[in-house]
C-alpha cells in the first residue's frame, strides 16, 4: 500500500473512532496485564465476564497471591486453558512482588521475562498502561495487515515491523486499537463486511463480499 493510501486508511479509521479503547475491562496496569494474559485464545467479552468478580477482590499482585491459585481458578475456569493461565498469573504475580516492588515494569525486557507474557502482551501493556506507541499484532491485526495490503508478513513479528515502518507518527499511538477493532467488527475472518467498510476502496483484497 502506498504511503498516501496508508495515511488515508488510518485517517478514515480515526474519523470513525477518534478515541479507541481496549475492550478489556481493568482499573490499573496490573489488572490489564492479567486480563491480557487471560485473553490468549479467548474473547475479550469472555475474559471480562470472568474478571468481573476477580477484579472486585484483586487489584494488586499481593492480593492475587493471597487469593491463591485455587481461588483464581474458580474465577477463570470459563476461559480456555484456564489451568495454565492461572499458573502463569500466580507466577508472574510472585515475580512482580519479589522483583519489582509489586509494580508492573514498563521495560519490554522485564515484561517479556514474566510467565505467560510474550511480545504481543508486552506491546499491549506498554501501549495502554504506559502510553508507548507500540503496535500489538494479534490475529485481527495480522489478518487486516495481510488482507488489505497495509502490512503483509508471514509472522506477527514481520507484520509488526512493517506496521512500525508504515504507520504515520500521527496515528501510531492508537494504531493497534483501530486495526484490532476493524478486524473484529468489519474485516472479520469468515465473512468481512466489505459493503460497509470505510476503507474498502483502499484494500487490496480481491475477494470482497457483496451486499446481502
Amino acid at each position: 500500500m502506498k504511503p498516501a493510501d496508508v495515511a488515508e486508511f488510518y485517517r478514515r479509521l480515526a474519523e470513525a473512532n477518534p478515541e479507541p479503547r481496549t475492550e478489556l475491562v481493568h482499573s490499573n496496569a496490573y489488572q490489564l496485564l492479567v486480563a491480557v494474559v487471560l485473553s490468549a485464545q479467548a474473547t475479550d467479552a469472555g475474559v471480562n465476564r470472568a474478571t468481573a468478580g476477580l477484579f472486585r477482590v484483586v487489584s494488586t499482585p499481593a492480593q492475587m497471591l493471597a487469593l491463591g491459585e485455587e481461588g483464581l481458578r474458580g474465577h477463570v475456569r470459563t476461559i480456555g486453558l484456564f489451568n495454565a493461565k492461572a499458573r502463569n498469573v500466580m507466577a508472574l504475580s510472585r515475580i512482580l512482588v519479589e522483583a519489582h516492588g509489586g509494580e508492573v515494569p514498563r521495560e519490554r525486557e522485564a515484561l517479556e521475562a514474566l510467565p505467560g507474557v510474550g511480545r504481543k502482551t508486552a506491546n499491549v501493556v506498554l501501549n495502554i498502561a504506559f502510553g508507548e506507541s507500540t503496535i500489538a499484532v494479534d490475529t485481527h491485526v495480522f489478518r487486516v495487515g495481510n488482507r488489505t495490503g497495509l502490512a503483509r508478513g508471514r509472522t506477527p513479528e514481520a507484520v509488526e515491523r512493517k506496521l512500525d515502518r508504515a504507520t504515520p507518527d500521527l496515528y501510531r499511538q492508537h494504531a493497534h486499537h483501530w486495526l484490532i477493532l476493524h478486524g473484529r467488527y468489519a474485516c472479520k475472518a469468515r465473512k468481512p463486511d466489505c459493503p460497509s467498510c470505510v476503507v474498502a476502496d483502499l484494500c487490496a483484497w480481491k475477494k470482497k463480499t457483496k451486499p446481502a
